[in-house]
This record gives structure tokens, sequence and C-alpha cells, in this order.
């Protein structure tokens, strides 16, 4: 049995162990809980390395290290011991991600050799509800996408993404197949939604991570031309009442904390803060 503090790459065997912490906050971590539950662990399923953190023989903390360094339930001690194995690894992820201040303590100690971010968006409100928002009028022209809808998604898809990240995933290595192929799965499974008028996408919204407790709203995006109109409010109403009567009981979503028009939109929809996120963009 392991009697000092260490961390090591967990193996399917820990799986239990795992779920137990990430189930300590279900909402905060439902983006790995969703990664460890479909993977079950197991490379290459996981998408990454899923690194421990051990005291006294019990595992206390977790770090996701794929496309995204990703902390779960560390303390100091545990942060620092990701950080320095993350820099024994050398940077491999395009983002850091996850609650506000176990993140900061990590990019404290990576920015060094790592920084400078292109991106920091140091507060991010997490959001989640447990209902429809009375008196809100949900779009009845917001449907779900189908599989073969997959070419009038993509440039909306883009468009969400370049504005949101700052970058466009066709500028990608891969000349943007990975996202593609992401983007591909979510319709695919039946998870994008969205308003399509004159044969172009004007509003969308996916649910991404989706656990047994709560499902992750991602993706939002309206048109420019159609902004200011309502259609976010009546469209996210919609993907809200199939993603609490299909999907899950809680429903979660993070924003930027300088987004005032969605924070907006969030408040009428009825979604109230449960914590703070913060994400370092390369």
């Amino acid at each position: 049995m392991l009697t000092t503090p260490t961390t090591r790459v967990l193996r399917p065997s820990e799986l239990k162990p795992a779920l137990a912490v990430l189930n300590e906050d279900p909402v905060a971590n439902a983006f790995v809980t969703a990664r460890v539950l479909e993977s079950g662990l197991q490379q290459p399923y996981l998408g990454g390395d899923m690194w421990g953190y051990y005291r006294d023989g019990r595992l206390t903390s977790l770090c996701y290290a794929g496309a995204n360094l990703v902390p779960v339930r560390a303390d100091a001690a545990a942060v620092e011991a990701f950080a320095e194995r993350a820099l024994r690894q050398g940077r491999r992820c395009s983002s850091l991600v996850g609650p506000a201040g176990p993140t900061a303590q990590l990019w404290a100690r990576l920015e060094p050799r790592w920084g400078p971010a292109r991106q920091l968006r140091s507060r991010q409100p997490l959001l989640a509800t447990r209902r429809t928002a009375p008196g809100i009028t949900a779009d009845p022209r917001v449907r779900r996408m189908r599989k073969d809808e997959m070419e009038l998604v993509f440039p909306a898809a883009v468009a969400m993404f370049t504005e949101e990240v700052g970058i466009s995933p066709l500028s990608a290595e891969d000349g943007g197949l990975a996202y593609q192929s992401r983007v591909a799965e979510t319709v695919g499974s039946g998870r994008c939604f969205a308003r399509v008028e004159d044969g172009r996408v004007v509003f969308k919204a996916e649910i991404g991570a989706v656990t047994p407790e709560v499902c992750q709203l991602q993706g939002v995006w309206t048109a420019p031309d159609r902004r200011g109109r309502g259609l976010a409010t009546a469209g996210l109403a919609t993907v809200l009442a199939h993603a609490l009567a299909e999907t899950a009981p809680v429903v979660s979503l993070y924003v930027n904390d300088f987004n005032a028009p969605a924070l907006a939109v969030y408040r009428r929809l009825g979604f109230t803060r449960c914590g703070t996120l913060m994400s370092v963009l390369f």
C-alpha cells in the first residue's frame, strides 16, 4: 500500500475510487466524469491520462491530462504534485480548465515554463438548473439535427468556436479534421439542436458531457445578424426541456463573466450559480 503522497496514472481497476472522487461535485466535474464513464479508464478511449494523487494510500484527487488539463478536487499538495508531473511531461494540452482556485494555483506553477497564455479567463460562472423556466415560451422551430445535416451544422459550429476561442478550428495542424469529427459525433448522437432559416443555422446549442446526475450545455450560438431578438432565450428553453426530459436531472453550463448578454439569458431561464471555473487557452 502507498503510504506517502504520490501521483500515478490510474488503471481501469481503479474506476470505483475515481468515480467516488468525481461524485463529490458532480456538476463541476461533469466533463471528466463523462470521459471516465465512457472509457472505463481504458486507453485510448479516455483520450488522455488520468493522474491520481494518493495520500496514505487513498485516492484523494485527480487530474485529467488530455487535450485539456483538468484538476479535480485538488488541494495545494495535489496541485503541486500535478504541476511537477505536467512540467516533466511537457505541455501537450491546448487549455487548462477547472475550478478557479486549483486551476489558478496550477497555472501559477506552469506559467513560467508554459506561458504566456493566449487567453486567460479567470472567472467563469458555473450555472445549473433542475427545471424549465416558467413564463418562457420555447421555440418550436428549434429541433434535433439529423445525421445527414452535418454540412448544415458545421459552418455554424466553426463560427461559434472561432468567436468563443479566438482562433478557427480549421487552423489546426490537421486542418480541422478532429474538430469536424467531434461535431459529427455530437450531431450523430442526437445532441445538437438548431433553428434553421433559409438553409442556414441561425441558432444552435449542444448537449455535451453527460453523466447520470448532470448534462452540460455547450456550443450555444446565435447568428450575429439575428442577435437581440430573443432567439437564444426561446431556443435554449427548447433544448433545456429536451435535456431535462431525456438526459439528466440537472443541466449545467459555464460562461465568461464578461458576457453580460449570455448571463442575462441564463438568469431568465432559471440557471443559478453553483461555482466558478477558470480557463487558460494556449
